[in-house]
Order: structure tokens, then C-alpha cells, then sequence
């Protein structure tokens, strides 16, 4: 169910999914729809709590219960998200022009250059400044 073109619903859709995540202790520090020029298809982008950083499997199960567990199916598939690292090199690049609050928020930010690349059309919903830096042990 590829999302060709992003409307009420599907904007209304994804502000459901980031409330049942944080309700579920789930906070991504960024949820956006990010349009793909060269798929044609929009994709909502979802940063992967940084502490523990779950399995990428374990995450996207977790994302289809939430999905059928507030009635979301009907409107967003798995295949509509995608789920990154919070230290994901897009996110960096649209932090350094955008920031939000924990809060929900709802900013267009179109045909917009951040350092030589465009960034055709998204949709923010959260994007929190920073990610922490994750832990790791040798």
C-alpha cells in the first residue's frame, strides 16, 4: 500500500501512531513522512529509541502490533514505515534546519536546500534535537 500521495488521513494516521508509541513507552526522537522523489512514494519515517536500540525485526513486529492494537491498519501498512537509527544521517541533515518539542507538532517543509541537498517534501511530526549517543562495549 504505497503511499503515492500523503492526505488528511494518512497525516491524522501517522500523529496516532507516534501518541501509541510514546503511551507505550516506545518515544522515538523523530517521526516524520519523508517523500522519496525517485520511488514516488512517501514514507514515515520513525528514529528507533536510541537505549536499548532493538533488533530491527523486533521493532517493526512492535510497530504492526501497535499498528492493529489502534485500529491503523486500515490507513497505514508496515510497508508505509521505515525505521532508522536516530544518529541516521537524514535526520542529522533536517536537524540542523528543524526542531520540535517532545511534543507532537505538524510542519511542512518543502523544496527546501539543507547544505547542497533538497529535500523534496516532509512532513514533521517530531525531531528532537540531538540524538544521545549510544553506548557501546568493546
Amino acid at each position: 500500500m504505497a503511499k503515492t500521495t500523503l492526505v488528511d488521513r494518512d497525516l491524522e494516521a501517522g500523529a496516532t501512531l507516534v501518541r501509541a508509541l510514546d503511551k507505550d513507552g516506545w518515544i522515538p526522537s523523530a517521526a516524520l513522512w519523508f517523500y522519496l522523489p525517485e520511488e514516488d512514494l512517501w514514507r514515515l519515517i520513525i528514529a528507533l529509541p536510541d537505549d536499548p536500540v532493538p533488533r530491527q525485526q523486533d521493532a517493526y513486529r512492535r510497530i504492526a502490533e501497535v499498528l492493529g492494537s489502534n485500529r491503523l491498519s486500515d490507513v497505514l501498512s508496515i510497508d508505509d514505515i521505515g525505521l532508522v537509527r536516530p544518529d541516521d544521517q537524514m535526520l542529522s541533515l533536517l536537524r540542523s534546519a528543524i526542531s520540535t518539542g517532545p511534543d507532537i507538532s505538524g510542519i511542512r517543509f518543502t523544496h527546501n536546500t539543507i547544505n547542497n541537498v533538497l529535500i523534496e517534501d516532509t512532513y514533521v511530526y517530531r525531531l528532537l534535537g540531538r540524538p544521545r549517543q549510544v553506548k557501546t562495549t568493546a
